[in-house]
């Protein structure tokens, strides 16, 4: 199958229900509606030569006809290239020529956005923006020729990286599409098709999580933004059945004075995944949504569902002391993945013993876009993937994320690489040296967190430093604080960031 099947199987199944909408009720599409407009979009592409191979990127918050336009590039057999709008344009430039992506569709909000983006992009071939809809789709009511089903063609293109910054293609096709849609109905199955919301960035993991309610025919709810009172809202408004957030978000509707006084006895599943959450947070959480709480772990290597923790399980370990350690954990390995952890000699180490989190499944991607060196330095023996997590499984198979390889910080979900916020802080006066490391915070998971060493007879303003990252990096990637003190080195004069990171993770259970 390829993805665009998901949709025309909705379409069969329930094609005067809605497919998309938003949050508040004020644009509704029919799965009819939806599947007449992205032919439409399909063949506006094939008229300027979009089409099978081409890759097309889509700059938009969330936004129900952004959706559909992805939908649309999908059903002409073009790659997607998720942009999330929440970047820089500097950084979504280097991620369009790294993928060698030169047609964009673009949603009116980020129109000052996309022409800066376009000063860096000379080889741009095609904006379409969304607000001239109707001047460059086919009229309402054409059919374009279904694309041969291929299970390893490239539905969607995702920017990773390494700890240096410098990004990588993730390539993710039918095949593990498929497989991890899935799971997903495996694991969290619905007697009635599920209506879901998606508040999360579409381009991301919520993104993701919204494929597999397509195939069964549900309801997606469309939120721009994680709004705690609009999501409570939406819960009780559209009797939503899933929603997905990464930890922070939670935390966020968990800090809401009205949580305790809302109806969400709808929820079948409450999600979370893209990082590890605070035990305590999730106990708080299923004592506030219900025994729906629900995580998983992948990545964008291999998407979402290589374990899987129930909502049984997971209330079973907020409800009884024995079992509360187990909420530090990602659950056991899924219906459609092996997931082990591996020594460095590559050996596969018993329960307890701490390695790597490796995982073998049909999940797992091919490798990164045109970069062997890359795919190379994943590949561990016996065709095993090597995530770059550490971890240990206990005796009841349960796996525990405990730290990672490198130095990447994940903050609120999402990635940020010390190296590139580092070289930042270096242009500016009276920085001598500088480290920047994931502290530990309840809310984001990891802080974001400059430790910069003046040179002597200077003094460092936190301000400066901070407003200086914001400009250049955007919020996500910008120091929530700033320690101004000397850096510990190796007697070669190399900063530890190590030693650095682990005097202020002392005593903690988990690295990250």
């Amino acid at each position: 199958m390829n993805l665009i099947d998901y949709l025309d199987r909705g379409a069969v199944l329930n094609p005067d229900r809605d497919c998309l909408t938003t949050h508040d009720g004020s644009a509704r599409l029919t799965y009819a509606e939806v599947e007449d407009l992205t032919h439409r979009v399909a063949a506006g592409l094939a008229r300027v030569g979009i089409g099978p191979g081409s890759r097309v990127g889509v700059y938009s918050p969330n936004d129900p006809m952004a959706f559909v336009c992805v939908l649309g590039i999908l059903r002409a057999g073009a790659t997607w290239v998720a942009m999330n709008s929440r970047s820089t344009p500097r950084d979504l430039g280097d991620l369009l020529r790294l993928f060698g992506c030169r047609s964009v569709i673009r949603h009116p909000s980020v129109l000052s956005e996309t022409d800066e983006l376009l000063k860096g992009l000379p080889d741009a071939q095609h904006v379409l923006a969304m607000e001239d809809f109707e001047e460059w789709t086919a009229p309402a009511g054409t059919r374009v020729d279904r694309t041969p089903a291929d299970p390893e063609g490239v539905a969607m293109l995702v920017g990773t990286g390494g700890t240096t910054g410098a990004p990588k293609g993730v390539p993710v096709n039918n095949r593990q599409i498929q497989l991890m849609s899935l799971a997903f109905n495996a694991h969290m199955p619905e007697s009635r098709p599920p209506v879901y919301i998606l508040a999360a960035p579409m381009t991301h993991a919520a993104g993701l999580a919204a494929l597999p309610v397509l195939a069964s025919g549900g309801t997606v709810i469309v939120h721009p933004g994680v709004i705690a009172e609009e999501i409570f809202t939406s819960i009780e408004r559209h009797r939503a059945t899933q929603l997905f957030l990464p930890p922070t978000a939670v935390y966020t509707l968990l800090a809401h004075p009205d949580v305790r006084r809302r109806d969400f006895s709808s929820l079948r599943y409450f999600l979370i995944a893209a990082a590890p959450i605070a035990a305590d947070r999730l106990a708080e959480a299923v004592e506030v949504f219900g025994p729906v709480m629900t995580q998983v772990y992948g990545q964008a290597e291999s998407p979402f569902i290589c374990t899987f923790f129930g909502p049984e399980q997971i209330a079973a370990a907020a409800s009884h002391p024995e079992l509360r350690d187990r909420l530090q954990s990602c659950g056991r390995r899924s219906l459609v993945a092996d997931v082990q952890i591996m020594g460095e000699d590559g050996r596969l180490l018993p329960a307890g013993e701490r390695g790597e989190i490796v995982i073998r499944s049909d999940l797992v991607m091919r490798g990164y876009d045109d970069n062997e060196a890359a795919t190379a330095e994943t590949r561990r023996p016996d065709g095993w993937h090597g995530t770059g997590d550490i971890g240990y499984r206990d005796a009841d198979g349960f796996v525990y994320i405990v730290d990672r390889k490198k130095d990447m910080i994940i903050s609120g979900g999402f990635n940020v690489f010390p190296g590139e916020v580092e070289q930042v802080i270096h242009t500016i006066p009276g920085v001598n040296d500088c480290a920047v490391i994931g502290l530990p915070d309840d809310k984001w998971g990891e802080s974001v967190t400059a430790v910069v060493e003046p040179r002597n007879g200077h003094e460092i303003d936190p301000d400066l430093v901070i407003a200086t990252c914001r400009e250049a990096l955007g919020p996500v990637k910008t120091p929530k604080s700033v320690i101004v003190r000397e850096l510990p080195r190796s007697p070669v004069g190399k900063v530890l960031k190590r030693v650095l990171r682990d005097e202020f993770w002392e005593g903690r259970t988990r690295m990250v």
